[in-house]
């Protein structure tokens, strides 16, 4: 879309249009919404769809502190075996059914299911039922402490709520448009999305807000505006003049090299996006040559320098080397010292790739071309590569063409892939229970799909420790394993800034953007 079109369009709007517009919330996401199903896609921008769409029973807050959300409360028996959570009264889902415990427990099984959080827990669990239509019950086979902090996961498949007969559909297949049925604030306009190019939604006015104050994922999501547009535009620089004239509301993640300008203009404003930030990292393909081989994995670690991948997505003082396996700066991340980079890295690099043996096959590397956060160190990797000699081939395509290609487990010369950049938001990484790039179950593991028993192990002990003592020992072996077997290479810690309209009050903090809380000042 070019900016005059874009602009022109605006500035024809009858009068009557401008005040519809005003009750309208206008959203640029950071990539375009081309998914619907947050648990089939956890990516960050359906599962900022997902939260419009579905709630969830608890929602974690800024310190990821699970808090009641369409649950009431709960309870437990004295020897944690038997949890009973109570729905709050006149729940309801968009076609204006009542919201069962039934639905509860079908949509908990197809997320867990598909998560890795989600999966411990039911294998924790002896028995999941519906007790009455507002109460469900989980019966433990051993204590499970961390339960409730799964059910509050706030990224990377948050465990959103559904009616049964959708949630009973078979969890390996995306479910579509006509089953975005949820009880959250956004009811979702199926007849008016357009695969992406833009999404729409109206209010729900039947939605009932928690009386706490908003804050991240949990409290009272409050919604102030009669629809929300997301609207995907390709090009930043138009983005960002889309919002210095009022036509969009908010951008999500504004080119860094356009945030002093916007933070100049009198009518936006900007703010950190998240303050535990953003991990980058490369991710490996574990299942074909050349990077099934840890010798190759550990030496390509060895050879990213941090600082040229984070000064291509972040501004001065917004990002930090991280040689870590969990977000730096969060409790009981163990920093490991790197390798010297330099010439004498890469050639043990090279040498590493020839004694796995690499003779020149092409390295597929699969990056967006239309998200900047990502784009930008996926050619640093490509750049690298061309100097230690791999034949790499930068397969470039929009973001939803780049994930459908990253599910396939086929050869990278049969559509499939060799290495992928990304990240993944602090809190969605914080752990071992909520990181889907830690675990290393093989073909159950995150794309990529690692396997190493001794890392699972440790991971999973994590999760099941009974005490903080145990899990703190599992925690910093989890580390020392996890970076000896390089799942990912870790790229450096960044920090996004978000940009939005000076008359825009409201906007929260956390791991996704939140679309409630707003209003126009």
């Amino acid at each position: 879309m070019k900016r005059r079109v874009f602009l022109a369009a605006a500035a024809a709007t009858p009068a009557i249009a401008q005040t519809a517009r005003a009750r309208t919330l206008r959203f640029m996401p950071q990539a375009a919404l081309a998914a619907l199903d947050p648990i089939f896609n956890p990516t960050t921008i359906v599962t900022t769809h997902g939260f419009c769409v579905f709630d969830t029973l608890y929602g974690a807050d800024r310190q990821l502190r699970p808090q009641p959300q369409m649950a009431e409360g709960h309870s437990v028996s004295a020897d944690g075996l038997r949890w009973e959570i109570r729905l709050r009264e006149g729940l309801r889902w968009h076609d204006g059914e009542a919201v069962r415990a039934a639905d509860c427990v079908a949509s908990i099984r197809r997320w867990a299911a598909r998560d890795g959080f989600g999966g411990v827990l039911l294998r924790a669990t002896e028995e999941l039922f519906a007790s009455d239509d507002r109460t469900l019950v989980f019966r433990l086979k051993r204590p499970f402490p961390a339960l409730l902090d799964a059910l509050a996961k706030p990224a990377a498949s948050p465990c959103f709520m559904m009616p049964e007969r959708i949630a009973a559909l078979p969890a390996d297949r995306p479910l579509g448009a006509e089953h975005m049925i949820g009880s959250g604030p956004w009811r979702f306009m199926a007849g008016e999305f357009n695969q992406g190019a833009r999404a729409h939604y109206a209010r729900n006015e039947a939605y009932m807000p928690r009386a706490e104050a908003a804050e991240a994922a949990s409290g009272g999501k409050r919604v102030h505006f009669d629809r929300l547009e997301m609207v995907w535009i390709p090009d930043g620089g138009t983005a960002a003049a889309a919002l210095r004239t009022g036509e969009i509301d908010w951008i999500e993640y504004p080119l860094p090299d356009l945030v002093p300008t916007l933070e100049r203009d009198r009518n936006t404003r900007t703010q950190v996006y998240d303050p535990n930030g953003f991990l980058g990292f490369l991710r490996f393909n574990h299942l074909h040559a050349p990077f099934n081989d840890v010798r190759v994995r550990r030496a390509i670690r060895d050879v990213l320098v941090q600082s040229d991948f984070m000064q291509a997505v972040a501004l001065p003082g917004d990002w930090q080397e991280c040689h870590a396996m969990f977000p730096c700066g969060l409790p009981a991340t163990r920093e490991f010292t790197p390798a010297a980079r330099g010439e004498a890295a890469m050639q043990r690099a090279r040498d590493a790739l020839r004694e796995a043996g690499y003779n020149g096959e092409p390295i597929v590397h699969v990056n967006p071309s239309d998200f900047p956060a990502v784009t930008q160190q996926g050619r640093v990797t490509a750049d690298v590569m061309r100097r230690l000699g791999v034949n790499i081939q930068l397969v470039e395509a929009d973001w939803a063409t780049t994930i459908a290609r990253r599910a396939s487990r086929n050869p990278p010369a049969q559509g499939g892939w060799s290495l992928h950049n990304t990240n993944f938001p602090a809190p969605g990484i914080a752990n071992p229970a909520v990181s889907p790039i830690i675990r290393m179950n093989g073909q159950a593991a995150w794309f990529g799909w690692p396997e190493d028993a001794a890392v699972e192990a440790e991971a999973v002990r994590w999760i099941e420790a009974p005490d903080a003592a145990t899990q703190g020992a599992a925690m910093a072996k989890l580390q020392e394993l996890a970076w000896d077997a390089v799942p990912f290479a870790p790229t450096g810690l960044f920090r996004l800034r978000t940009a939005y309209r000076a008359d825009l009050s409201g906007v929260l903090q956390g791991p996704n953007p939140f679309l409630w809380n707003l209003r126009r000042v």
